[in-house]
């Protein structure tokens, strides 16, 4: 079981950067896959991206491409999400979540999910 920690969300402006943070702990990470996902009322949960924990192989989708970047430290068990010129269709809540594979986290099937950070845009 791992367990994980989102924070780092806030209200920002439009154009603005943003940092999340999710912290895991609870087993060893090494064979698995983290990645973030957001979700509005109303909507499904939509992955954005996510990395293989030991060998650090990302995997973007477009909508995102170009404005965020995703990092890990093995020695903290920590992933970032680095966000930037963020706009007010970002607004969502932030998850992380952890599963045996980038396959399975982009069908939603993670071992563990974070509780989530809310980040808000303004315009």
């Amino acid at each position: 079981q791992v367990q994980l920690v989102e924070s780092g969300g806030r209200l920002v402006q439009s154009g603005d950067s943003l940092n999340l943070t999710c912290t895991g702990s609870g087993r060893n990470l090494t064979y698995g896959a983290m990645g973030w996902f957001r979700q509005t009322p109303g909507q499904e949960r939509e992955f954005l991206v996510g990395i293989t924990w030991s060998t650090g192989v990302p995997q973007y989708m477009n909508s995102v491409k170009g404005r965020f970047a995703i990092s890990r430290d093995l020695t903290k068990n920590t992933m970032s999400l680095k966000m930037d010129n963020l706009k007010p269709e970002d607004t969502a809540v932030y998850f992380c979540a952890f599963g045996e594979s980038l396959y399975k986290l982009r069908r939603r099937q993670p071992e563990s999910w974070g509780q989530g950070t809310q980040v808000s845009v303004s315009s």
